[in-house]
């Protein structure tokens, strides 16, 4: 599994409700261990932690602890003789709200987080999937992230939009897509006249099917091709004319949108 792979596989599982008999077999999944070897944990066969846990050999130690006893049992794994004869590089304790992690073999600091947050370190447990150069991929996981969510979103649009794959409009989805980016970039640096300016538009104006949010996003990136001087002439929307003219060219052209489901 690449990076990417893992990020969407730690997201979900993130997502989904804590079971905390599985999450130490999901989290090892995630992170590219075959069910043979899931399974041999599970059974005892391989599994041989002291604490009641889920002890990888040469990788992790993963206890899931009582409400509020996360530190508790992060110390406990730490002590752990299994720990240190399985010579285990990482070590976790989590109890489906809090979430804590340490690297043995690194000056890292330890992780301490929320649960639902914990793929955003995701980048710190890729020694897990053989991906041992992780100093530039650790230090760029929101990029990846960002970066897997535009590939996701990118598959989704191509399939109700097959044309825009086409090596005629290849050149516009890679044109939209650079506009999206900027536009969620503008929402958190303030070049917008408030937060959530682009995302709330979107939202508000799209009605419950989406079936005209192509429409709305075309709208607001034709006020931001639209100078102040043009607007009456232009004749935007009330709400798109929020939107300020941005130069540069990001907005000038085709502002065509593919449809959303």
């Amino acid at each position: 599994m690449n990076p990417v792979e893992i990020e969407v596989a730690v997201s979900e599982l993130a997502a989904q409700p804590f079971d905390k008999e599985e999450f130490p077999f999901a989290f090892l999944r995630a992170f590219g261990n075959k069910e043979t070897t899931i399974r041999r944990l599970r059974s005892g066969e391989s599994n041989k932690s002291d604490v009641g846990g889920v002890l990888q050999t040469n990788n992790i130690h993963i206890a899931v602890a009582q409400f509020g006893e996360v530190a508790k049992a992060l110390d406990a794994l730490r002590e752990s003789r299994a720990t240190a004869k399985a010579k285990a590089r990482f070590i976790l304790a989590t109890d489906g709200i809090h979430f804590e992690a340490e690297d043995l073999e690194s000056d890292d600091p330890p992780i301490v987080c929320e649960f639902k947050n914990f793929p955003d370190y995701f980048g710190f447990f890729l020694p897990l999937a053989g991906i041992t150069t992780v100093k530039q991929v650790r230090d760029s996981s929101f990029d990846i992230r960002a970066t897997s969510r535009l590939n996701r979103l990118y598959v989704e649009l191509l399939k109700d939009n097959p044309d825009w794959g086409t090596t005629e409009l290849r050149h516009e989805m890679n044109h939209f897509m650079a506009r999206l980016i900027f536009c969620f970039f503008a929402e958190d640096t303030g070049i917008f006249s408030r937060a959530r300016l682009f995302t709330d538009t979107v939202e508000q104006m799209s009605v419950h099917d989406a079936s005209n949010t192509h429409e709305v996003i075309s709208e607001i990136f034709r006020a931001m091709n639209t100078k102040d001087s043009n607007r009456i002439e232009a004749k935007l929307p009330r709400w798109a004319d929020a939107f300020p003219y941005v130069n540069g060219g990001l907005f000038s052209g085709n502002v065509a949108v593919p449809k959303f489901s």
